[in-house]
């Protein structure tokens, strides 16, 4: 996802101001906080499709949506919190966007559980674009790992997403780290929902995405999903389920998975509206693109992002904006799309792989 090169000014801006209202409630030392963190609210019991079809919002900036309000008007359950980071200033404690320490963080535990109590649910995302992740400053897979469960403890998670993309990606030993440490993840939280999301090509993915696969393989590392993002240098519809279908392939090949298991362990990232590129994706694209992995059996289907799921109020300036969709639109308009995902009938479920 593109978390920095869409809003880098307001991740140092607002990411740090930005917390500071949200933070006003929270606790002043982390004995109170951890105390905080044990009180969260339970999630409660959803179907696993609904943790596929979780939008992504960022809480603290760009101008979130009330997230009750959106699951009212759309019937959306779920929401994928972005993004957990290593700290700016280096070391392997998780942060929100670098700046905010999870256990000092009491405005993210409120958003949870106002969504929680309206009968839904969220996942948390780590990595995201440009950003450094903690598995590039953590050292190993099970200092990773601690991290990451610092974040699931916090929030009682039941589902976590793995967004490993530039510049992590083109670093083998931070890629093993982060598939390691999901790996520990899965093993110690039984029934953790965890996806990955990484890059497109028009061949499926990159030499890099690849690798990941490859590392995944070595590790016997099965998630629930690989999501790929076929945005930006994919000019229309046909192009993103292209890729689609060559991912597929790539999936087969690399696991020696059938067709039916290959599907149902793929998903797919979209972007809604304007593309950092300039590309415009609207509803009618990502329908198409819908149609098309509930016919396949995808098992996720999701977008970037929540935050930009409506109309914006100034004409199209020609850049990208991390609030609006840049394409005429009713509010909420693309989230409808993700909540059709979870509820629809998929075709019958491929068997278990084996992992973890």
């Amino acid at each position: 996802m593109r978390s920095v090169l869409m809003l880098s000014t307001a991740v140092a801006v607002l990411g740090a101001a930005g917390f500071v209202g949200l933070l006003s409630m929270a606790p002043s030392d982390p004995q109170t906080a951890s105390a905080a963190a044990s009180q969260a609210a339970e999630a409660p019991q959803l179907d696993p499709r609904w943790y596929g079809a979780a939008p992504y919002v960022t809480p603290m900036y760009g101008n979130p949506p009330d997230l009750p309000r959106v699951m009212r008007e759309t019937g959306q359950k779920t929401f994928q919190l972005a993004f957990v980071l290593a700290p700016t200033s280096g070391g392997c404690q998780p942060t929100w966007d670098g700046t905010t320490p999870v256990s000092a963080d009491d405005g993210t535990a409120a958003i949870v559980d106002g969504v929680r109590a309206a009968g839904g649910d969220v996942s948390v995302s780590v990595g995201g674009y440009g950003g450094t992740n903690l598995g590039q400053t953590c050292g190993t897979p099970e200092a990773t790992a601690a991290a990451y469960q610092q974040v699931i403890d916090a929030h009682q998670l039941r589902a976590i997403d793995f967004n490993l993309e530039e510049p992590e990606i083109q670093q083998p030993d931070a890629i093993r780290n982060e598939l390691a440490a999901a790996q520990i993840l899965q093993r110690n939280n039984p029934g953790l929902y965890v996806s990955v999301t990484t890059v497109a090509s028009t061949t499926g993915t990159t030499p890099a995405g690849q690798n990941l696969l490859d590392t995944a393989k070595a590790l016997n590392f099965v998630p629930d999903n690989y999501a790929t993002m076929p945005f930006n240098g994919f000019p229309d519809v046909d192009s993103q389920i292209a890729s689609l279908e060559a991912f597929h392939g790539t999936l087969m090949s690399t696991f020696g998975w059938d067709s039916a298991t290959a599907y149902a362990h793929e998903g797919v990232s979209l972007m809604n509206g304007r593309s950092d590129a300039g590309e415009y994706y609207r509803q009618e694209d990502m329908r198409a693109v819908l149609d098309y992995g509930i016919s396949r059996g995808f098992s996720r289907y999701t977008f970037w992002s929540l935050n930009r799921d409506r109309q914006c109020d100034q004409p199209d300036n020609g850049q990208t904006s991390g609030t609006c969709s840049s394409v005429p639109q009713q509010p909420w308009d693309f989230t409808k799309l993700t909540a059709q995902f979870a509820t629809a009938a998929p075709p019958a479920p491929a068997p278990p792989v084996a992992g973890g």
